[in-house]
């Protein structure tokens, strides 16, 4: 699995879990929510400067985002 599916993975478990839509999150970073949702699919690489303004819209650190789990 190479890093863009697993920030995929984490970034829409923890959007999930903090019960926000693609379109919340957009609204929170300043992104839109097509974006979003192409990172959620890993159609699209995030910048560091776009991993940490999602970071920061989802109150966690930015090695939460790219973190391969378990």
């Amino acid at each position: 699995m190479d890093l863009k599916e697993v920030m995929a993975i984490n970034l829409r478990r923890i959007r999930h879990g903090k019960h926000l839509t693609q379109e919340e999150l957009a609204d929170l970073t300043g992104l839109s929510a097509r974006y979003i949702g192409k990172i959620e699919r890993a159609d699209a690489s995030a910048s560091v400067t776009v991993l940490g303004q999602i970071a920061d819209a989802l109150g966690v650190d930015p090695a939460a985002l790219v973190t391969k789990s378990g």
